[in-house]
């Protein structure tokens, strides 16, 4: 019985320096991405200033061929929602919606995970010249975990897991938009 009693407040004890560690981590995190395609920024602007495209290269879309999507509202304007359901984990369930646009700078998106887990985040799409008939796109990308589930971002590295699912979908706006 002494053994368990040891073991017991061991367990406790873990678990009592698990949430006070969490109570002083971040909760924020932010990723970022960019890449530089061979076409002028107006083109290259109205091109992502449609939610659906991204269907086209947004890795995540193209993780499960079978997703169903929907769509509410006037698509490339402040208030669009685009909607998925997806039985694959990666993918899950959640929603889009255009946030704030700047004209040939910026669009801005709220997003909105139902499954696999419930959360919020931001993510944008930015457009800046870059040489001749070049354009700079950035995406980014910033969420919050509640405490304690913030406890995993000491084990679970953000910036390479969402960044590298940016850098595929730039990499395929990229041939995209270059063909």
């Amino acid at each position: 019985m002494k053994i368990f009693t040891v073991i017991l407040f061991v367990i406790v004890g873990l678990i009592a320096v698990a949430l006070i560690t969490a109570i002083f981590l971040k909760k924020e995190y932010s990723v970022e991405r960019d890449i530089i395609i061979n076409k002028p920024k107006d083109t290259v602007y109205s091109y992502i200033k449609y939610l659906k495209n991204q269907d086209n290269f947004s890795k995540w879309m193209k993780m499960d061929p079978n997703v169903k999507k929907g769509y509410s509202g006037n698509d490339g304007t402040v208030g669009f929602k685009a909607s998925w359901d997806s039985e694959k984990k990666d993918v899950g369930k959640g929603e889009q919606t255009i946030s704030a646009m700047a004209e040939n700078e910026s669009i801005d998106y709220d997003l909105h995970f139902i499954k696999p887990f419930e959360g919020i985040a931001t993510a944008y799409l930015t457009v800046e010249p870059e040489g001749n008939n070049q354009t700079k796109v950035r995406w980014g990308f910033t969420g919050k975990m509640k405490y304690p589930m913030n406890l995993m971002l000491l084990c679970m590295n953000m910036d390479k897991m969402i960044g590298d699912d940016l850098s595929v979908g730039l990499t395929n706006l990229k041939q995209i938009l270059e063909k």
